[in-house]
């Protein structure tokens, strides 16, 4: 075993390590027990009065809902306004310019919805005012969201009957103050003693050891690049992304990113089995989300060490395929973040995802289109509880038992929902696809389309793979692409602009409803006759259902781009 598998190894376990006792304090947090942290129920009291909050208030989940829809809406608001007039505001040393209202809108609405797609250069795009006030502000807030709505459906199941589950802007607030600030001071401290700029400094001008003379970007990075990963955000400071040296400077930073971008999805899931009182449910969960994880790890790590055979063919020694990779990380460390950054919603790039080889561009898109192995900051367990929803009813009716779920029946209006949710992906993936490639096609000089010829620099299959990923990472709130395609146009603004809304929201709301459905229904107690959902069986049939419905329905997509690619490659 070499020692960069070992260093791979070593990082997932520190993060597990890490994320036991994280998820064990976020269950206590939210349980209202005593935690170490509770010196700030001051500051917490101060911001519930100062906003009007009565925090003992208890919220149905339609209340829940229409609470994070709106504070949404205000957030989309100022954000697109900051950023049509951020050019003429101040903390812009570079100049930069303020943003098209097409942009604008895309930005807005991507960093809004967690997925921080961007059509912008991080360093000539968008100003140090909007990289804190609008980029960092949402990073922190819109992850606070994701785990404010899971803790609803923690607070479902943790009772019997009822439907009182908390109140929102409780489980938002303290998820800014105990959770996602602190590990961002800590995160942000270890990247600037390593190198990655803190300071309000503009450009600074150096000379390269080739005796170039260039202007370096600088910022006060450190803390945005922290919630960028911890909130399974993604969106970089500069237009390299991970791959920059300042934002990523060496190989310690590098693991300190990519266990800050697993670290919460895995605390969650440990955190539920604390909260519901049980773990063996967790564990299960958590054992099915790590098998997913290396059924698209290990074809990555296959794919990416045995290097081009392209180049093998043509008598060159190909020991690993370097393009597109840093050197000072190597390819197996950026193989393990491409498939880590893919399943889960952090789409930060260490490695140019567009140079990976066609099986690892399609275990990446896959890690993307399941969207349920470990996932984002608490929408991961959210998709993944739709899944687990239609197990139970498929189970159930294989074993001619009433499917339940908790003590809780599961019915045709919870079925309903959760077919809807595990539909919808595909299909704003697979039409929004369909449309650009007719587009492509059929209008390739429509100047409404912004010239639709220019939009790819590959053709063939791995032309259609770039649209094809850009739309699923789009649906996935995931926001890193394949950068051969050129998107900053109206055409890819405004069609993945509707694809993020559609991809964010709707998958929050109809896990939430689900939960909030049963949470309200007759508690049933587990008797002999009731199906076990906290086995290794269920786990299996869990992780097929989830292969099945959500994997399979792309296979005509994938065979067309990187199955293809990879075929015609040998």
């Amino acid at each position: 075993m070499n020692t960069e598998l070992i260093g791979i190894i070593v990082t997932f376990l520190i993060t597990v390590l890490l994320a036991f006792p994280l998820g064990k304090y976020i269950a206590k947090v939210f349980k209202g027990e005593k935690t170490f942290t509770d010196f700030l129920n001051p500051l917490e009291r101060f911001i519930f009065r100062f906003c009007g909050i009565d925090p003992n208030k208890e919220m149905n989940w339609k209340q829940h809902m229409i609470a994070l829809l709106s504070i949404n809406m205000v957030w989309f608001v100022y954000a697109f306004f900051v950023l049509i007039f951020q050019g003429s505001l101040f903390l812009n040393p570079d100049g930069n310019p303020s943003m098209t209202p097409d942009l604008a809108f895309n930005t807005d609405i991507s960093f809004l919805v967690n997925c921080n797609l961007q059509h912008y250069s991080g360093e000539t795009g968008i100003t140090y005012l909007s990289q804190l006030i609008v980029i960092t502000f949402l990073q922190f807030v819109t992850a606070a969201t994701g785990i404010a709505a899971v803790v609803v459906l923690f607070r479902a199941f943790a009772g019997k009957t009822t439907d009182k589950l908390g109140n929102f802007f409780v489980f938002f607030t303290k998820t800014l103050t105990r959770i996602l600030i602190p590990i961002c001071i800590v995160i942000a401290g270890l990247l600037a003693f390593n190198g990655t700029p803190a300071s309000f400094e503009g450009k600074d001008s150096i000379v390269t050891l080739q005796g170039d003379s260039v202007q370096v970007s600088r910022g006060p990075a450190a803390g945005m690049i922290a919630i960028k990963h911890l909130g399974t955000n993604g969106g970089g400071w500069f237009g390299a992304n991970s791959t920059h040296p300042l934002e990523n400077p060496n190989y310690f930073t590098n693991m300190v990113e990519v266990i800050a971008q697993v670290l919460i999805p895995i605390a969650l899931i440990f955190a539920f089995g604390f909260f519901i009182k049980r773990r063996k449910l967790a564990y299960i969960i958590f054992g099915v989300m790590t098998v997913g994880m290396l059924t698209f790890l290990i074809p990555n790590l296959v794919s990416e060490t045995s290097g081009n055979p392209a180049f093998t063919h043509m008598g060159i020694a190909d020991n690993a395929a370097m393009e597109g990779k840093e050197v000072r990380l190597g390819v197996t460390a950026s193989a393990y973040w491409q498939v880590v950054t893919t399943i889960i919603s952090t789409g930060s790039v260490n490695s140019m995802h567009d140079s990976s080889m066609p099986m690892s561009g399609a275990m990446q898109l896959l890690g993307m289109m399941t969207n349920c192995f470990y996932g984002g900051v608490g929408v991961g367990i959210l998709n993944y509880f739709v899944f687990l929803i239609i197990a139970v009813f498929i189970s159930g009716l294989m074993v001619g038992r009433t499917p339940e779920f908790m003590g809780r029946k599961i019915e045709a209006r919870e079925m309903k929902i959760a077919s809807m949710i595990a539909l919808l992906h595909p299909f704003i993936i697979l039409v929004g696809t369909a449309i650009s490639s007719y587009v492509l096609v059929h209008h390739p000089e429509a100047s409404w389309a912004v010239k639709p010829s220019s939009w790819l620099n590959n053709p063939g299959n791995h032309g259609f793979s770039e649209m094809l990923y850009e739309y699923t990472s789009s649906a996935a709130n995931n926001g890193s692409g394949f950068e051969g395609l050129g998107d900053n146009n109206v055409f890819w603004n405004i069609s993945t602009g509707f694809v993020l809304i559609l991809g964010r929201f709707l998958p929050i709301i109809g896990p939430v409803a689900i939960a909030g459905l049963l949470a309200a229904k007759k508690y049933t107690p587990e008797a002999a006759g009731t199906l076990k959902t906290d086995t290794v069986t269920f786990g299996i049939m869990t992780y097929a259902v989830i292969i099945i419905i959500a994997a399979l329905a792309f296979f005509p997509a994938l065979t067309l781009g990187p199955i293809a690619e990879f075929f015609n490659l040998r």
